[in-house]
């Protein structure tokens, strides 16, 4: 039992450390995303610096596979982690009951799990779209603020709609996620629980806004 709840702990810090990692690319991938305001030559430049990033140490894209690796590992170990969580904790409580009561908590966590899978569809997606351009309109690698204008575009505003659906489900993930890595981390008096709640709040507030902007802005003519 004690081996068990050491490692419930290990897998606990393990979830918040890929998750903070994974928070730090999100907000470092949106400070990119931003460059769009400042016209496309920026925007295009900044692509192109990404693929060469390394040089010559790494060959060309070689940065960018070697992130996109660790993401892979990272999300994959994440996911790990929460599945075997999840299943000790309904094997805790194997006896389901007539009458159950409600269960107390945030919104953020009861959609845990939709959001998910939300998200794995929209990576998954942002990927054909973005990365490799094979469902893009444009799908240039040479052109990325093209790209994005053409995929934004009013005619398409079903994938402007998904875009929205799973960011604000990365927003709820994040919030929740933030939390309970703060508490994973000692986060665990009252005021210690406020302060993690507020910080959570504030920060997938500035993610979900600062992801959102760039379609909108575009849907509206704004960046063009």
């Amino acid at each position: 039992m004690r081996k068990k709840k050491a490692s419930s702990v290990a897998l606990k810090m393990l979830m918040a450390g890929t998750g903070i990692l994974l928070v730090l690319f999100l907000f470092a991938h949106m400070a990119g995303n931003l460059k769009i305001f400042v016209g496309q030559a920026a925007f295009d430049h900044y692509g192109h610096w990404l693929r060469d990033l390394g040089a010559p140490l790494l060959p060309h894209t070689g940065f960018l596979w070697l992130q996109r690796t660790g993401l892979t590992v990272a999300v994959l170990a994440h996911i790990l982690a929460a599945v075997v969580l999840a299943r000790r904790a309904r094997a805790a409580r194997p006896v389901r009951y007539a009458h159950r009561p409600k269960v107390q908590g945030s919104y953020a966590a009861r959609t845990m799990r939709w959001g998910g899978v939300i998200i794995l569809l929209f990576v998954v997606f942002h990927i054909l779209d973005l990365t490799t351009g094979a469902v893009n309109p444009v799908g240039d690698k040479q052109h990325p603020y093209a790209n994005v204008v053409a995929d934004f575009a009013p005619s398409r505003w079903y994938v402007t709609l998904f875009y929205v659906l799973a960011i604000v489900a990365i927003g709820f993930h994040l919030r929740h996620g933030i939390f309970s890595a703060l508490r994973s981390l000692g986060q665990q008096t009252p005021h210690g629980e406020r302060r993690a709640r507020a910080v959570a709040l504030a920060l997938s507030v500035v993610l979900v806004a600062g992801y959102l902007c760039v379609p909108f802005a575009v849907l509206t003519g704004l960046v063009k």
